[in-house]
C-alpha cells in the first residue's frame, strides 16, 4: 500500500477528532506543511517543543501530532530570532508538517478523557459534562405506496436515515391521502378540479439538521407529486456519548491511598507525582476523570456523586473550598486526586496512533507511528519536605 497524502490524514484525524468539536478559544488542525506531500511515518507527542521536533526529524517523521498547540494565541511573527518562530523554521526547512487536536480530543469518543479512564481501569465509562447530541429533524413525506422505496433510497442517499451503525432506516405506515387539483395544476394522477383519493405511504427519516436543505432538495427531485406533502419536525435535544472527562467505576472498591498508588503506576512518572487530598483509608469505586486542567468542573463532579476526582493543575483555593465542603457534607464531595498535566495526556498518545493505521489501512494506504516517551512535563525535580521534629518539652521549673 503507498503513502497517504497530507491532506488525507489530515482528514482522518479530522473524522476522529471533528475541530467543529473543539472550544471557541482553541487553535486546533494543521499547523504547517503541504497537504501533497507523503507521509510515511507520524510521531505523536503531548507538546510541540524542540525536543520533539528533535526526535521528530532524528527519526525521518513525516507529521508531528500534539496534543497542544504551538500557536495557541496569535502571534505577529514568526522570526526565527523568537523560540516558536524557530520552531516553525525548523519544521518547514525540514519537511515536517505539525497538526494539533487539543480539546477536539479530549471529548472525541477515545479521545484524551476515554485514555485516561482506561488507564486507570475504569469500566461503564460516561461523559461526565456530556456535549449535546447533533440536532436532528424528523423528515415526514406522503407519497404513493408505489414510489414510497425510491423515495427512501433518494433521502438516504441525501444522508437521512442514519442512526449509529445503521443507514436507510425509515418507517412506513398506509392511509388515504385525497386532494383536488386547481385548474393551473399539472397533477401525476387526477384531473384538474376533480378530487382524487390515493393509496400513500407515510415515510419518517431521521437526518442531521445541517443537512435539512440537501434533504429536501433530494425529496423534492424524487417525489412524483408537483407539490408533495411534507412535515420537518425538529426533534428534543439530548446529551450525546461524547463530551468533557468521564465517569466510570472500578472493578472492585478500594482506598483513597491505594488508588493514588494504581493511578501513580499506570501514568509517566514525573517531578510531581500524585497528590491526593481526603482519608487515606477512605472508599474509593466510583471516580471521575479529566485529563488536562480540571478545577473548572467541580460543580459536574460533584453531580456526578463520585468517590474520586482525578485530575491536573488543582489550584489551592478551589481545592481548598472543596475539601472544606466535604468536611461540611461528605456524602456530596469526592477526594481530590492532582497529577501533573502532561501525565493526564499521555495515555491519549498510543490510542490516537493506532487509530491512525487502522483508518489509514481502511482508506488503502499506510503509515508508521511512534509514540514519544519524552517527558515535557515542564518540572524537572522536586525536593520533599523534612520530616517535622519531634516536639520538645521541657520540664525546667517544674518538680
Amino acid at each position: 500500500m503507498s503513502a497517504p497524502r497530507l491532506a488525507d490524514v489530515v482528514h482522518l484525524l479530522e473524522r476522529r477528532y471533528p475541530p467543529s468539536t473543539a472550544e471557541s478559544w482553541d487553535a486546533v488542525g494543521l499547523v504547517t506543511g503541504d497537504p501533497d506531500q507523503p507521509v510515511r511515518r507520524v510521531l505523536f507527542a503531548v507538546d510541540p517543543v524542540a525536543a520533539v521536533v528533535d526526535e521528530a526529524v532524528a527519526w525521518g517523521a513525516d507529521l508531528v501530532v500534539t496534543h497542544h498547540p504551538l500557536l495557541l494565541r496569535p502571534v505577529h511573527s514568526i522570526a526565527a530570532s523568537t523560540f516558536k518562530g524557530a520552531l516553525l523554521h525548523r519544521l518547514v526547512h525540514s519537511g515536517v508538517a505539525l497538526f494539533t487536536a487539543h480539546t477536539n480530543a479530549d471529548a472525541a469518543a477515545g479521545g484524551v478523557a476515554d485514555a485516561l479512564a482506561a488507564a486507570l481501569g475504569l469500566v461503564g465509562t460516561a461523559p461526565l459534562d456530556a456535549a449535546p447530541a447533533e440536532p436532528l429533524d424528523k423528515h415526514v413525506v406522503f407519497v404513493p405506496v408505489g414510489d414510497a422505496e425510491r423515495l427512501v433510497d433518494a433521502l438516504a442517499a441525501a444522508g437521512a436515515g442514519a442512526i449509529g451503525e445503521y443507514t436507510r432506516c425509515a418507517w412506513t405506515s398506509t392511509g388515504e391521502g385525497t386532494f383536488t387539483p386547481g385548474p393551473a395544476a399539472t397533477p401525476t394522477i387526477g384531473s384538474a378540479g376533480e378530487a382524487s383519493r390515493v393509496v400513500e405511504a407515510r415515510v419518517e427519516m431521521v437526518a442531521p439538521r445541517r443537512l435539512r436543505a440537501a434533504v429536501v432538495a433530494a425529496m423534492r427531485a424524487a417525489h412524483p407529486y408537483e407539490e408533495p406533502a411534507f412535515d420537518v419536525l425538529e426533534l428534543a435535544s439530548w446529551p450525546g456519548s461524547t463530551g468533557i472527562g468521564r465517569v466510570g467505576a472500578l472493578p472492585e472498591p478500594t482506598t483513597l491511598r491505594a488508588f493514588a498508588e494504581v493511578v501513580a503506576g499506570a501514568l509517566p512518572p514525573t517531578a510531581q507525582g500524585v497528590r491526593f487530598a481526603g482519608d487515606p483509608d477512605g472508599r474509593v469505586e466510583r471516580v471521575a476523570v479529566v485529563g488536562g486542567s480540571g478545577d473548572s468542573l467541580f460543580d459536574a463532579v460533584r453531580a456526578a456523586g463520585v468517590d474520586a476526582y482525578v485530575t491536573a493543575d488543582l489550584r489551592h483555593h478551589p481545592a481548598s473550598e472543596l475539601r472544606e465542603r466535604a468536611d461540611f457534607d461528605r456524602a456530596s464531595t469526592p477526594y481530590l486526586v492532582d497529577v501533573a498535566h502532561f501525565a493526564s495526556e499521555w495515555p491519549w498518545l498510543p490510542h490516537a496512533a493506532a487509530a491512525l493505521e487502522q483508518d489509514a489501512a481502511a482508506a488503502g494506504t499506510t503509515v508508521e507511528t511512534r509514540v514519544s516517551t519524552l517527558s515535557t512535563d515542564p518540572w524537572t525535580g522536586r525536593v520533599a519536605s523534612p520530616e517535622p521534629a519531634a516536639p520538645h518539652t521541657s520540664t525546667e521549673g517544674h518538680p
